[in-house]
């Protein structure tokens, strides 16, 4: 070992007994049942959907409730205290105006306060005080550690305890205590949480659930493809950038870019207004938010769809051209075109083309990009790589974010490994050497860092892969044929817009293809788990999340409420105790307002995906490999620094 940096610990650790102590704590601690894991997808811009999922913890305080409070609240207090632990603020504001007089009001801040601390001390049990601590709200920290670790078999300070609480309620400071230790029980039955993937697009508040993970506790995310588009815009491809602008005119969520990320979208819209008309294949697609919004807005909206469309259609054209490695030619589709006849040739098929919007397209070259649209997407480039927010939340999506992720022996991953019809790995050839698999996963993640790296650098391989990520063949996130965003707007014929998925969907229900792949990411298959978001599971057509005899699991379910009507539900999530793990379907979630009101969840049924023999360890997981790391390095520290 170092022998400089066992001189950089030993100031740390200055004597014996330092290192032995925490020598002994961390050995402790690997005998700790293992922290509760937190599995969510596919947020797609639902904040008050995914804040809901996080207060409750996919219904873990419900439970912890339900177990500590089982024989003395009935089931609508334990709503009413439910509501409370997720919405604290919100539900103290409405028991203070629904209360009698001042002393019925002070009594149940009494008894609430009282409540919330055995909760605390119940769903803190298998964590260390030092831990514990670090949860507990900052300003009251030594009142409700003498509260939460009271013993007073004598009764000796009996009236010790009584006056702290009654101080706390007559000097102004129950709400701020309850609201503390409400997010105290937040955080601890949720040790930590995993997003396998899509926090944008579609949705109105994307920005609202990236602030929310940057505050988080302990957190990772595993990229989904519309994650990636966006790190790719930031990273200075502009047909990411196009793609994002086009999916947000699409949704009705320009906001988003303008209002949001501060990014002017001014003149795009005068390109739009002196080239495109109103056209039916390009209104927004409204939401039901409740925003108003006027007909002369949706024509503008319209308008500047057909242009940053027209834009995205030219810019992937000269990518496609000069990496042949991507076989991407399929999707020249502006060179397919007969413009005089408004067909189109796809795969040997002649189409006729309808609610065209060519106007800034020269049919001797159609990829050339008229001077005004490349003044438009070198000063949305310039926006977006200059907006502070947007540069905080890239920064962080690309620091904690990852293609996929071994995490406790399961393999997390947004999209598919890349398979053939046999299940072998699909192979792709890049820039003469051939990956498949793992290898082939590890080569994108390395060029999206490169990318992202070198913002400056707008044409480059890495550049082009973020790109290639989004919509190529191969791409571990897209995992179809071809994107058919094209055919889409222009082409009547529905068979057109068929995405091909690649086998990996329907290889993914066989067990032994699921160990393999387990197997090809040095995981082990009668252990390990793969979980997967990406695709809507249609649940109200029977498809089952739990899939391959449990070692495939697929928790997008449909928070994004465009594809609800598909799914029949509201999103999946999934949870691993030490006990096992747990799928649990959401029902619609309404508003915050209606659960405050009604005491009622957005839960449905609980499936139990796997059950340990024996209940999990710290020692078992991630956190044990490093803690076990850490054990050795502070022996031998012990050894050749204070026993020599």
């Amino acid at each position: 070992m170092d022998n400089k940096y066992l001189d950089l610990l030993a100031k740390k650790y200055d004597c014996e007994e330092k290192v032995a102590t925490e020598i002994i704590n961390l050995e402790s601690i690997l005998n700790l049942p293992k922290g509760t894991e937190h599995f969510v997808s596919d947020l797609h811009g639902e904040y008050q959907a995914f804040q809901h999922v996080l207060r409750n913890g996919s219904g873990n305080v419900k439970n912890k409730i339900k177990d500590c409070f089982m024989d003395r609240l009935s089931g609508h207090e334990m709503d009413e205290f439910a509501t409370l632990v997720y919405y604290p603020e919100d539900k103290l504001q409405l028991v203070e105006r629904m209360a009698e007089n001042e002393v019925r009001l002070h009594e149940w801040y009494a008894e609430t306060i009282s409540r919330l601390i055995e909760l605390v001390a119940f769903s803190s049990t298998k964590y260390t005080r030092s831990k514990v601590r670090k949860a507990l709200p900052k300003q009251f920290v030594y009142i409700v550690e003498e509260l939460l670790y009271k013993t007073d078999e004598f009764q000796n300070k009996r009236q010790y305890y009584t006056k702290i609480v009654q101080r706390i309620i007559s000097l102004g400071q129950a709400d701020k205590l309850i609201t503390g230790l409400a997010y105290t029980i937040q955080r601890l039955v949720v040790d930590h949480l995993h997003v396998v993937g899509d926090i944008y697009d579609r949705g109105p508040a994307p920005d609202k659930i990236m602030d929310t993970l940057m505050t988080y506790h302990s957190v990772d995310i595993q990229w989904g493809n519309h994650d990636v588009l966006w790190l790719g815009a930031y990273a200075g491809s502009k047909a990411c950038l196009a793609n994002i602008i086009r999916i947000c005119a699409r949704y009705d969520n320009l906001d988003i870019i303008e209002d949001v990320y501060g990014i002017n979208l001014r003149p795009l819209l005068n390109l739009a207004e002196r080239y495109y008309d109103d056209n039916r294949a390009f209104r927004p697609k409204l939401n039901d938010s409740g925003k108003r919004i006027s007909e002369e807005e949706i024509v503008q909206i319209t308008k500047m769809h057909q242009a940053i469309a027209m834009i995205q259609f030219k810019l992937e054209m000269p990518i496609i051209h000069r990496r042949p490695d991507f076989h991407m030619e399929d999707r020249l589709v502006l060179e397919r075109i007969d413009y005089a006849h408004r067909t189109i040739e796809i795969h040997g098929r002649t189409y006729q083309l309808r609610n065209t919007c060519f106007a800034t397209v020269d049919p001797e070259n159609p990829g050339k990009l008229l001077d005004e649209e490349q003044e438009v997407i070198n000063k949305l480039l310039f926006s977006v790589q200059h907006s502070e927010k947007l540069s905080r939340h890239m920064n962080f999506l690309m620091r904690k974010g990852r293609l996929y992720l071994k995490y406790n022996g399961n393999l997390l991953i947004h999209g598919c490994i890349p398979l053939n019809a046999d299940g072998s790995m699909k192979r792709m050839e890049i820039e003469g050497q051939v990956y498949a698999g793992r290898g082939l996963l590890d080569t994108f993640e390395s060029f999206m860092r490169e990318g992202f790296n070198h913002l400056d650098v707008t044409d480059d391989l890495a550049t082009d892969m973020i790109w290639y990520l989004w919509t190529g063949e191969n791409s571990s996130l897209f995992g179809k044929k071809e994107m058919t965003t094209f055919e889409r707007y222009f082409i009547a014929e529905k068979e057109t817009h068929i995405e091909e998925k690649n086998p990996y969907y329907t290889l993914r229900e066989d067990e032994e293809i699921c160990r393999k792949l387990l197997r090809e990411f040095h995981l082990n298959p009668d252990q390990g788990h793969i979980i997967n978001g990406h695709t809507p599971v249609e649940e109200k057509n029977g498809e089952n999340p739990i899939k391959a005899n449990s070692k495939m699991i697929v928790i997008d379910g449909g928070f994004s409420k465009a594809y609800q009507p598909k799914t029949g539900i509201a999103g999946y999530t999934l949870l691993y105790n030490s006990y096992g793990m747990q799928l649990v379907a959401h029902k619609r979630f309404t508003s915050k307002e209606d659960v405050i009101q009604s005491g009622t969840d957005v839960l449905s049924v609980k499936r139990v995906v796997d059950r340990e023999v024996q209940r999990k360890k710290v020692l078992e997981t991630n956190i044990g490999k490093e803690l076990i790391q850490q054990i050795s390095v502070l022996n031998h520290l012990l050894k050749y620094r204070y026993r020599h």
